[in-house]
């Protein structure tokens, strides 16, 4: 509805009602710039989108990419080598039909049988140095009575009397006076280190009066293991060594009388041999004195 408004002069002018349409306006462009920006958005530019897709498809189908200068630059070589299109040799011969495969040579059972009998000379003349030697110790030290050497099918046996040498009765540690011969033993026997070694410890028949150890098998252990700690004090591997008590079962003389007891009081370390001897050698190379049995531990009682 229009109104009048009077003017300075007595004049007056007519004034309308419709500022509404001024917001109306700026509504309507505001409304138009959102619907183009709007449809700028969602419109694509098809050449672009496939020239991405050319370059995608390009990066991952395993084509090498064209480089520039830079590595020739960088010393690389000037000549360009284009790879060949046939593949590499391969080490492998292929299967042809009706060809028969070269087998590879083995050797012969007269092969076979020289080299074993060669390893078996060769183990025979360590075992037979390695006597000597300890015999001659023994002769030095004036105990070749109690000290014997003999080589069996086992191996090396080394017999050592307990009485007045290595323990006193009924005890399990390792005297003194001894301790210079058995280091003098352990170096000899750590020359053979391709060799293990196994201390039985043995006893008479007679009941121990000892109340330190129950039977004669307990003290059997407890002697092969004191000789066992010592030879690891004197340089001989541990792992190299087993300990084992067979008490009285393994008697080499009769218990009946003084002298047999003396003998049956006795330590024996077993050099097994590696190679299995021929029942020649073996019997050819007895030594002195009284034939010492097979010795099988008893890996029951072992320390």
């Amino acid at each position: 509805m229009a109104r009048g408004r009077r003017r300075r002069g007595g004049e007056e002018e007519s004034e309308t009602d419709e500022r509404w349409l001024l917001t109306y306006a700026d509504m309507i462009t505001l409304l138009m710039a959102l619907f183009m920006v709007l449809f700028s958005i969602s419109s694509v530019n098809t050449s672009k989108f496939e020239g991405l897709q050319h370059s995608l498809q390009e990066a991952f189908s395993g084509k090498v990419m064209t480089g520039g200068k830079s590595i020739m630059e960088a010393g690389g070589a000037s000549d360009v080598v284009t790879p060949s299109s046939a593949p590499p040799l391969s080490n492998l011969q292929p299967y042809v039909a009706g060809a028969t495969p070269k087998p590879s040579p083995k050797p012969s059972s007269k092969q076979t049988a020289t080299e074993a009998a060669a390893a078996k000379a060769a183990e025979q003349d360590q075992f037979r140095k390695l006597k000597q030697k300890l015999d001659s110790a023994a002769a030095a030290k004036g105990l070749s009575s109690k000290i014997k050497t003999t080589i069996t099918d086992e191996g090396l046996v080394i017999r050592l009397l307990t009485d007045d040498l290595l323990f006193d009765s009924g005890a399990a540690t390792v005297r003194p006076d001894s301790l210079p011969l058995l280091k003098q033993v352990a170096r000899l026997l750590a020359t053979q280190s391709g060799h293990q070694l196994i201390v039985s410890g043995n006893t008479d028949s007679q009941p121990i009066a000892s109340g330190q150890f129950p039977d004669n098998l307990a003290l059997s252990t407890d002697r092969a293991a004191s000789i066992v700690r010592t030879f690891t004090a004197d340089g001989i591997p541990q792992e190299r060594m087993t300990a084992a008590g067979r008490g009285a079962s393994h008697p080499i003389a009769p218990n009946t009388t003084a002298g047999g007891r003396s003998l049956n009081r006795r330590v024996e370390i077993l050099v097994p041999r590696v190679v299995p001897a021929t029942d020649a050698a073996a019997s050819s190379s007895a030594g002195p004195g009284p034939t010492i049995p097979s010795i099988k531990p008893d890996f029951s009682k072992t320390p």
